[in-house]
């Protein structure tokens, strides 16, 4: 189908957790026939298992799609369902700026969620026009006048043109096309001028290579044409060019406006950045587009095989990982506990569960997970300043000026009767309360808190609080200066670096009394008295002592001057275990890493 730029619209689908963004995408491709009802299954845009297992989308998707409306014209659109967790708002970022508009899902049961606040606020950021789509509205809870009014008063935004639907019936899908066509404007840009495309994603084929999603801005990508990104200064020949409808699909050319993608033999997925510019490399005098911030890794921990010898498949499972999700990083390390393994780098909790699960999945390897720490800034007496990632490496002491932590600015959306618990939970963590407003019965909370806080347990406790009626969602916004200290745990008066953790002074006592009773009932005894503690610097702050076995060596002896040989003896003994601490290792068994690992950090 031929097309004028002005029947293309380009949206994203944006939503919280669970509203329904999958399905009424997978009605949309029914509707304009993307695929047959023979190849119709559920999510069918959530390619990865793991995605479809737990029912969350982890990589934005794109298809095409051809639509007649009522009126008889012909549209082209262009969809890019998106993720909705917290860990993955970059995939969503991105995805925003390659459209001109959204549709944004409000399930009609649960109202504005955290989330939903997030990604409605990067759209209108972007000037986006916006759909409100009240779904799930075939539930008998669901209360459209409600979660109208709802929209209006936390968000801000017009509901009159809002459309109820029901992902799961398929009622007002009609609809739902019918205002994309109307509401959402065309793309801007123009075929004749020299051709800039947006680099939006890329990800790596084991058949193809590396694949490049983009989308056009001005011009157009022939087949066989010379291109030049613009960051790396690279030019490749484009050898394929095609589009999801949603199966890929070959074509010859995408023009200004489309959304496609294209091959060029690139085999690393580091050439190609997202948020790059592409540009033909005969006429390259082109203006590079604004890009996107890079993704930072901001939770990090060790990840070690339990058996030494699966070291190699690690290391070549996470290479592999990597090629798909440029977010995610690591790099050697080793621990005098654990072994060999890797310090990985990650978006966020969710995103560190899903790496640890496809890599015991796909690889089938048993792995051990250190506690999720954060960067720390470590400023220097000399000025200079040090990127802290594994507590175990902070220098001494008497050569730090000050420790700076990132904080992250947290919005909560809860039902009022648990808004005294949340409270007491963020002030525990050392929040800073920061706004609270209130929409029907729900509090919309706004908080300042230290992500080391957040980062452990505070997403479960909050939900298993409220009944998992709260949602949580999280920006960061920088590192602030605060009173940390480098908890180590000695065993046997060694430093034990994997179980080393930064904590706040206010809470190190606390936390190092947990520790030190968790590893006295975790490790075995030996034949000689073991002291377990915690210190801070030179200080000892707590301490455990696991008993020796007593070995009786006094029963073969009977009168005469037993006294003095049972002294003799019990001397003996005394030296033999002093001797046999001074050599004997203290062997520490995995359970008790993962159990200390696991230690709640309720304080």
């Amino acid at each position: 189908m031929s097309s004028t730029i002005d029947n293309i619209r380009n949206f994203a689908i944006i939503a919280h957790i669970d509203h329904g963004k999958s399905t009424i995408a997978d009605r949309i491709i029914h509707r304009c026939g993307g695929l047959t009802e023979r190849e119709m299954k559920e999510q069918v845009l959530d390619s990865m298992d793991i995605e479809r297992e737990r029912g969350i989308t982890i990589k934005a998707q794109t298809v095409k799609l051809n639509y007649k409306s009522k009126n008889g014209k012909e549209y082209i659109l262009n969809i890019i369902d998106t993720p909705g967790h917290v860990d993955f708002s970059y995939e969503v970022s991105r995805s925003l700026y390659a459209c001109e508009g959204s549709i944004l899902i409000v399930d009609s049961t649960q109202g504005v969620e955290a989330q939903t606040l997030a990604n409605v606020y990067q759209a209108l950021d972007i000037n986006h026009e916006i759909i409100p789509i009240l779904n799930k509205i075939d539930l008998p809870a669901s209360e459209t006048e409600r979660t109208k009014k709802q929209i209006e008063d936390v968000i801000g935004i017009d509901t009159s043109n809002a459309v109820a639907c029901s992902g799961k019936t398929g009622e007002g899908i009609d609809e739902i096309l019918e205002s994309i066509v109307k509401i959402l404007p065309p793309p801007k840009g123009e075929k004749k001028k020299n051709l800039k495309c947006l680099l939006v994603d890329s990800w790596y084929d084991s058949y193809l290579g590396v694949v490049i999603l983009v989308r056009i801005i001005n011009g157009k990508i022939i087949k066989n044409m010379k291109i030049k990104m613009i960051s790396t200064n690279q030019e490749y020949i484009v050898e394929k060019v095609g589009v999801f409808t949603p199966k890929a699909k070959d074509i010859n050319e995408l023009n200004s406006g489309e959304i496609g993608f294209i091959i060029t033999g690139i085999k690393k997925l580091s050439d190609t950045k997202v948020g790059d510019t592409i540009c033909d490399a005969e006429h390259s005098e082109v203006d590079a587009l604004p890009g996107f911030k890079p993704s930072k890794p901001v939770v990090f921990c060790g990840l070690f095989p339990v058996d030494s010898s699966e070291y190699q498949k690690l290391k070549d499972g996470l290479a592999k990982l990597q090629l798909n999700d440029a977010s995610f990083s690591y790099e050697a390390e080793s621990s005098s506990a654990l072994g060999l393994g890797f310090r990985c780098g990650f978006l966020g909790l969710l995103h560190l569960e899903i790496i640890t699960e496809r890599l015991e999945r796909e690889f089938d390897i048993n792995l051990l997970t250190t506690t999720p720490g954060v960067v720390y800034k470590v400023h220097l007496n000399k000025g200079e300043i040090i990127d802290l990632q594994n507590p175990s490496s902070l220098p001494d002491p008497t050569f730090i000026k000050l420790i700076e932590e990132p904080w992250i600015k947290a919005t909560i959306i809860t039902p009022d009767q648990y808004l005294g618990s949340i409270i007491k939970i963020c002030q525990d963590k050392r929040g800073i309360q920061k706004n609270l407003t209130y929409s029907g019965n729900r509090a919309v909370l706004s908080y300042e808190l230290p992500l080391n806080e957040v980062v452990f347990d505070f997403n479960d406790r909050l939900k298993s609080m409220t009944s998992g009626y709260a949602s949580f969602d999280y920006e960061i916004l920088g590192h602030k200066e605060g009173d940390l200290v480098k908890l180590s745990i000695l065993v046997n008066t060694e430093p034990v670096d994997a179980l080393a953790m930064m904590v706040h002074k206010d809470f190190a006592q606390t936390i190092g009394r947990e520790v030190c009773e968790k590893l006295k009932d975790l490790i075995p005894r030996h034949n000689f008295m073991i002291p377990v503690q915690a210190a801070i610097g030179g200080k000892i702050i707590a301490r455990e002592t696991i008993k020796g076995f007593k070995k009786d060596v006094l029963t073969k002896i009977h009168g005469g001057g037993a006294r003095d040989r049972k002294r003799k003896l019990l001397d003996k003994q005394k030296k033999g275990k002093a001797k046999s601490k001074q050599f004997g290792r203290v062997e520490i068994p995995q359970e008790a890493f993962i159990g200390v690992l696991k230690i709640n950090k309720d304080i």
